[in-house]
């Protein structure tokens, strides 16, 4: 019951990359961990704490919105985090959203062209918009912590719907943005945002 299970969903396996590391950083505070696509998650039974990860093109990946709504009684005596990998994010000085925490790669996010006026993209890119669908699957429970970072596109890897909506809405320049440092920082902090040192020396107690 002392595992710790980091499952995602990918288009095109930046996020299982970055599940990998968020893994890894765990493993090397000496956790036990298991790095699972959402396909390979059979039961939550095993694990005192989850961390989703998906990345976000029209909207947050479906398969990781469909596991938060299928576990969300779960979620209710396992703490939760997210990942969310995005190509573009607007500059809006959030800290947190609904209560819930958020950690933003300070890279990614930009401000908007005009101040005070956001176009359709910036309007679509606003953490808030990212975040809701996220809330409303796991309600009446909220995640932990919330990270939000650079992803990396490649045009050639994504279905042809993806492409488009990638190139005329988002705007997004094809590249490497993911910031491991950020990454790992966020997954160092996950002990102490889902209250795992407490969660152990009860079961123990």
């Amino acid at each position: 019951m002392n595992k710790i299970l980091i499952t995602y969903a990918t288009m095109a396996g930046s996020t299982a990359e970055v599940a990998q590391v968020v893994g890894e950083e765990l493993t090397n505070r000496g956790y036990q961990v298991d790095v699972l696509p959402l396909n390979a998650v059979k039961n939550l039974q095993p694990y005192m704490a989850v961390a989703v990860g998906g990345p976000m093109i029209m909207g947050w990946h479906r398969d990781a919105l469909r596991f938060l709504k299928k576990h969300r009684e779960e979620f209710k005596r396992i703490p939760l985090a997210v990942f969310v990998l995005a190509m573009s994010l607007t500059r809006t000085g959030e800290m947190s959203i609904e209560g819930v925490p958020l950690c933003v790669d300070e890279n990614l996010p930009k401000p908007p062209k005009e101040e005070g006026r956001l176009n359709f993209r910036e309007r679509y890119a606003q953490l808030s918009h990212y975040l809701q669908p996220i809330i409303q699957a796991t309600q009446p429970v909220k995640p932990a912590s919330v990270g939000f970072f650079g992803g990396r596109l490649e045009y050639g890897r994504l279905k042809w719907w993806a492409m488009l909506f990638v190139l005329l809405v988002i705007q997004a320049t094809p590249g490497e943005q993911r910031n491991w440092t950020a990454i790992r920082s966020w997954a160092a902090a996950l002990p102490a945002a889902l209250n795992l040192e407490s969660k152990i020396s009860n079961e123990l107690g």
